[in-house]
């Protein structure tokens, strides 16, 4: 799991407060930044780097490392301009991922075009689901069935290609239950043991938490 990669969340309303809880517990390092005083008075309580700076400012982005970290989630959906400014400066500064909320397809539109790797809604996409699918680095998707317990949608690994499940045992070492295979945009949910797993394919799997960690 990505742990060991860093995040800032910008904008620590309802949505972009539970990403940045969710990752700092799990122990990812994270930068939190809002620029209401007792918006981060508070937010201050559960995490270890909250920062009350306008981060619209290119200076202050850039005294703040925002440049140098490896995720940055904008979470200011009420503010266009600050949206639209942060997109920029993050990725004038070369941050390898931008994941931006946005209130409605208008505004989903203008960050894709300013640069934007992933969009989220939040009436579609919990914090916490987001905060789970960064520290899941290389998962499709994930959601939490149960407190410990996942379905995960995952590529196939590149040594898993050419092989089929029968070969993999991926139950034996992974404790992964295979309900169904993504193959050319096709869910298949009769899932054949014996087909040849390819590179392009997505497996489905319902699975322990931290169990899924030993495929990182």
């Amino acid at each position: 799991m990505s742990i060991h990669k860093t995040y800032a969340v910008l904008g620590l309303g309802r949505y972009g407060r539970a990403v940045a809880k969710e990752l700092t517990e799990s122990g990812a390092e994270v930068l939190a930044v809002d620029t209401n005083q007792n918006i981060v008075n508070q937010a201050a309580l559960e995490l270890p780097y909250c920062k009350c700076a306008n981060i619209t400012d290119p200076e202050v982005f850039y005294q703040l490392g925002i440049g140098d970290v490896d995720t940055v989630v904008i979470a200011m959906a009420s503010n266009l301009e600050a949206t639209v400014m942060a997109i920029t400066l993050c990725k004038e500064a070369g941050v390898k991922n931008v994941i931006v909320k946005s209130g409605n397809e208008t505004q989903s539109k203008i960050y894709t075009r300013l640069g934007a790797d992933k969009v989220v809604f939040p009436e579609n996409e919990s914090g916490i689901r987001l905060a789970k699918n960064l520290l899941s680095s290389g998962f499709v998707d994930m959601m939490e069935l149960s407190k410990g317990v996942s379905m995960v949608e995952l590529d196939v690994q590149p040594d898993w290609i050419g092989k089929n499940l029968i070969q993999l045992d991926l139950r034996r070492k992974y404790g992964m239950n295979i309900v169904a295979v993504r193959n050319a945009g096709v869910l298949q949910t009769d899932v054949n043991p014996q087909q040849l797993l390819t590179a392009d394919m997505k497996l489905i799997v319902i699975a322990d938490t931290k169990k899924l960690a030993k495929l990182k």
